[in-house]
């Protein structure tokens, strides 16, 4: 090998050598990641009170108050989802799901007919269960969360106000719409004043004088001169 083919193969090496070099810089300069100010990861822990008990959900919102004022058209919009698997019209046939004329009030897994799932049909209890307002909003908002195993794939409807509409569209959907439900009536807690202490004087002297005899006093001197009074009123007599 001759000094010329020696320096070719130097050569090479060398430009192989800078060109890992200049790309090992270059590449440090493109993906840079400086370190974070806080190393590791923040993690959010929810606030415990103490007690060691899980935080209970909240209650869910009666739909009763929303369904006077419920919008019927905005319910019929919303059932056009519901019409791939129900009809709503009266003698209407089953389809996936079955006909919804006179819904409310009507025995859950009762329409005639219809093959309800095994779920649907435990759930109703023979019958004794039926579609009220409730019941329609619970299941509307999630039906297997409602239901657990029913063969119903709806998602639910999250809004209560969609719901609302949506329940009020079915009610008319009847011969003899059902009543509305009454609002929850508000709790109203009773509030007495108290008793002043002059009050509460008065009060108890008047208790303590109700209790005794007639005629008896409970002052000690003059229940003395009272029994003096009677020796002698005995005496006279004897």
């Amino acid at each position: 090998m001759n000094s010329f083919e020696l320096n070719k193969i130097l050569g090479a090496l060398l430009a192989a050598v800078f060109v890992v070099f200049s790309v090992s810089l270059l590449s440090d300069a493109i993906f840079a990641s400086p370190p974070p100010a806080t190393p590791g990861y923040a993690i959010e822990v929810a606030e415990d009170d103490g007690s060691g008990a899980p935080a209970e959900p909240a209650e869910p919102e009666s739909i009763a108050p929303l369904l006077a004022s419920a919008d019927v058209a905005k319910g019929e919009n919303i059932f056009k989802r519901c019409q791939a698997c129900h009809t709503v019209d009266d003698g209407g046939a089953n389809k996936v799901g079955p006909n919804l004329w006179e819904i409310v009030d009507r025995p859950i897994a009762g329409h005639e007919g219809f093959g309800y799932s095994a779920a649907m049909e435990e759930f109703s209890q023979g019958g004794t269960v039926t579609w009220t307002y409730e019941n329609l909003d619970h299941f509307l908002t999630n039906p297997k969360g409602f239901v657990s195993g029913t063969a119903m794939a709806f998602a639910g409807l999250k809004k209560i106000e969609d719901r609302a509409n949506l329940i009020a569209y079915l009610r008319e959907n009847a011969a003899t719409p059902v009543a509305l439900p009454d609002p929850e009536p508000e709790d109203e807690a009773s509030f007495e004043e108290p008793l002043s202490p002059d009050e509460r004087t008065d009060l108890t002297v008047e208790d303590e004088d109700a209790s005794l005899p007639a005629g008896v006093s409970d002052d000690p001197a003059t229940g003395e001169e009272a029994s003096a009074d009677e020796t002698e009123g005995e005496a006279t007599a004897n």
